[in-house]
């Protein structure tokens, strides 16, 4: 039985010929939709990339200097927060003032306190410790823009209409 992602449509290479190929991604999108705009069924398109590569970038350094720093402008919007909901407490009557528990500048450094010393803990106690973030995308060599076979003609005469109301 064919998997299916969350549209219901079954996970198989979709067939067809090829009417462009590309070297990236977005001339493969402006192709895509040059032949929209000349009126080709939009259900009979499909980008294939091929030659799959996995690409992680390195982002940034961490250290645990960066990781308290981090931890402790968190904190200090938590502080802030708890300041907010707990900071004061309302008088016994009507014409009494709220009475504040704390104040503004010890719930700032309590939280920022907090903030750093957990995601200190938290960095300590990981298992994959690097010293740098970084991002993983899947990059493609080359990406074929496929529609059915017997819609080839069709899809050449969309992209040239397509041009013309570019223009």
């Amino acid at each position: 039985m064919a998997k299916r992602n969350l549209r219901g449509l079954a996970a198989s290479l979709p067939n067809g010929s090829a009417v462009a190929d590309f070297n990236n991604y977005q001339d493969a999108v402006a192709y895509v939709e040059r032949i929209i705009m000349g009126d080709f069924p939009v259900s009979s398109i499909a980008i294939v990339g091929s030659n799959l590569s996995s690409v992680e970038r390195v982002r940034a350094k961490i250290s645990y200097g960066k990781i308290a720093l981090n931890g402790a402008m968190m904190g200090v919007w938590l502080g802030l927060l708890a300041f907010i909901i707990f900071g004061t407490v309302p008088g016994e009557t009507a014409a009494d003032p709220a009475q504040p528990l704390f104040n503004l500048g010890s719930a700032i450094l309590v939280g920022a306190g907090i903030g750093m010393l957990f995601q200190v803990i938290r960095f300590s106690l990981s298992k994959t410790k690097r010293g740098f973030a970084s991002s993983s995308q899947i990059v493609a060599t080359k990406y074929e823009v496929l529609v059915p076979s017997e819609l080839v003609s069709q899809a050449n005469s969309a992209y040239q209409k397509g041009g013309e109301e570019q223009a």
